[in-house]
């Protein structure tokens, strides 16, 4: 197999060290270091540190599972809550230091950079659509209740994640999680 290619390398360094630290408190250095080259080939791949953060939030998506929403093999709900539970084993497993870096870049730069606030806005918007989608397939399964309105449900299951993950960060445990599931699963959506 083939090594991966400098800028391969790089932005998945930048991925790392951003989901790792945040934008703010990631240097370009820090990437350069950790994906083991020189700082002059970031800027040959990269026209800036805010170029590598919409890259890492493209990266960022692969790894959120979304294919456990559409696999046909079980309930609609119960794609919904195998999403969230690979998520918060995901937080769990890594000590509860990453959180989503959506949100992470949401709070810390969507204010002062136009270009990652849509971005950010954007995975935000395709991510609901899913939830959205899925709660729909489970009304018209007879699942939920019909009257729910599926897209402000959807929204709020988000933003309730969102803050679970912040919750976690600073109580360094799995309390919020499991108040999540307890709250979304046991009582929204039952």
């Amino acid at each position: 197999m083939g090594r991966a290619s400098k800028r391969e390398e790089i932005a998945e360094a930048a991925f790392r060290q951003f989901h790792a630290r945040g934008f703010n408190a990631t240097g370009i250095n820090d990437i350069t270091k950790a994906a083991g080259v020189p700082k002059g080939s970031f800027y040959n791949h990269f026209s800036s540190k805010e170029d590598s953060a919409l890259e890492a939030l493209s990266r960022y998506a692969d790894t959120l599972r979304f294919d456990l929403l559409t696999s046909p093999d079980r309930p609609p709900l119960e794609r919904l809550r195998a999403h969230f539970e690979y998520l918060s084993r995901d937080t769990v497993d890594n000590g509860f230091v990453r959180g989503c870096l959506v949100g992470n870049f949401g709070a810390e730069v969507a204010d002062h950079n136009e270009e990652i606030r849509s971005a950010a806005k954007q995975g935000f918007d395709g991510w609901a659509d899913r939830l959205r989608g899925l709660l729909v397939e489970a009304q018209e399964a007879g699942d939920l209740d019909g009257s729910l309105d599926a897209e402000a449900t959807a929204l709020f299951i988000l933003s309730a994640w969102e803050g679970t993950l912040i919750a976690a960060r600073v109580d360094k445990s799995s309390a919020p999680v499991d108040a999540f599931f307890r709250t979304v699963f046991d009582r929204l959506l039952r």
